[in-house]
């Protein structure tokens, strides 16, 4: 026992955060298989239960089952824990349980706490976690309350319940939904195209919950003072400004033209906000055009903020990347931003990221598209949502096939917990100290 202890405490940060996903997807899943989370009261097949808790725990949203029709109210219930826990971060989760028992967080377990929700730096780690507990379950209560007359009014008594999913799903941009028993089955939103409430309502949750908790930390501390905040934030706020205004106004003249004035801006505006990285929509998403669908792509390969409920590459990710093409173009030594000079290992990194990201979405799709005879640029679209944990579909997943969906489990998980997390995880801490020569290479 002793030595198990010692080689516990020895488990990096990473590993812990991969191995804390892993084992809520598998106890998730246990659950559902279980006859009284089904509608129908007989088990579920693993692989369908599988499937679901991996949507769930990585807040994706795609699913082989509509929620609505298929899992009873134990099952919905399963399914909405896991959204919590996963869009909070296992440890997250774990820490505010222990502030809540008054228990003391040790300092490997602050340093599991700052990787896990991309703090700056280790100090005042666990106030913020506790911020960030407080003020998760106060905007879901909110959202829940300005939805409740929507639903209450179309469900009945039922309404609260729905209400209340509806709002944790769209706060950690897991994109279930339980409107399959009133509008068809996979029909998300759609239903619900032309109401306010509903949809501004879910389309703030997701932006809140996508701009990361240090972000809404700065906020508080800093109010309406754009320069105090730390540079990180104020990149997060200005790509997320940009990357809502800009697909808006394409979707809006291009794609929603048709539609009357008021129910055109709600549409264009709510399709802006959801492929980063929710996986709501109003509109049939089979109806856009190859330009919106590959816009909505792209999207969805960004995500939201790091250390929010979003996945994708992040925004910031992108925005390093276009600093240091800007930094290259004006011959600098240094990128840039918000007049900040980016360090070098920032620059690296995010690289990295994009390549993984690129290799994993273009290497899922093309399995799923030879294995399933189907076109390489729906496979593209199903591959982006799984990898970014968006949950958008053109309708393919529930009738896709084993290996297919695995492709997609395994891409959703690397999404979630992040494709360096899980080489950090497997490669430990050891790095090596010496230098091979340096040799010039020809680039561009």
């Amino acid at each position: 026992m002793p030595e198990a202890l010692r080689r516990r405490r020895r488990l990096s940060s990473f590993q812990l955060i991969v191995l804390g996903f892993a084992a809520l997807i598998l106890a998730g899943a246990l659950l559902l298989t279980l006859p009284i989370a089904s509608r129908d009261g007989r088990a579920a097949p693993f692989g369908d239960a599988l499937f679901t808790a991996t949507s769930a725990v990585c807040v994706t949203g795609l699913v082989v089952r509509d929620t609505a029709l298929c899992w009873s109210g134990f099952g919905q219930a399963v399914i909405l824990m896991l959204i919590q826990v996963g869009g909070m971060g296992v440890i997250t989760t774990a820490a505010c349980f222990a502030l809540l028992s008054s228990r003391r967080i040790s300092l490997s377990q602050r340093s599991s706490l700052q990787d896990c929700i991309a703090a700056p730096n280790l100090a005042g780690i666990v106030r913020l976690t506790g911020f960030v507990l407080r003020t998760t379950f106060a905007i879901e209560l909110l959202g829940a309350l300005a939805m409740m007359p929507t639903f209450c009014g179309r469900f009945g008594p039922r309404g609260v319940w729905v209400a209340l999913f509806h709002s944790v799903s769209a706060f950690c941009n897991a994109g279930f939904d339980l409107m399959g028993g009133a509008s068809g089955a996979y029909s998300s939103l759609t239903s619900c195209a032309a109401n306010p409430a509903v949809c501004v309502t879910i389309a703030l949750l997701i932006v809140v919950g996508g701009i990361g908790f240090c972000t809404w930390d700065d906020v508080r501390t800093h109010g309406p003072r754009i320069r105090r905040y730390q540079m990180q934030s104020k990149v997060i706020l200005l790509a997320t400004a940009i990357l809502i205004l800009l697909p808006a106004l394409y979707l809006y003249f291009f794609e929603y033209a048709n539609l009357p004035a008021g129910e055109r801006a709600l549409s264009a505006l709510f399709q802006a906000v959801t492929p980063r990285t929710a996986g709501f929509n109003t509109r049939d998403l089979t109806e856009l055009s190859s330009v919106g669908r590959s816009m909505l792509v792209v999207l969805m390969l960004i995500g939201g903020a790091p250390g929010s409920t979003a996945g994708g590459m992040k925004t910031t990710t992108v925005a390093v990347l276009f600093a240091n093409a800007l930094a290259v173009f004006s011959r600098r030594d240094e990128a840039q931003l918000c007049g900040r000079r980016i360090d070098a290992g920032a620059v690296r990194t995010a690289s990295t990221v994009l390549l993984m990201y690129l290799t994993l979405f273009f290497g899922g799709a093309m399995v799923i598209s030879a294995g399933e005879g189907l076109p390489l640029g729906s496979c593209l679209f199903e591959a982006a949502s799984a990898i970014g944990t968006v949950g958008l579909t053109l309708g393919i997943t529930p009738g896709l096939g084993t290996l297919s969906r695995i492709v997609l489990i395994l891409l959703m998980f690397l999404g979630r917990v992040g494709g360096l997390t899980l080489i950090y995880a497997a490669s430990g801490a050891n790095r090596k100290l010496s230098r091979l020569p340096k040799e010039a290479i020809a680039v561009g």
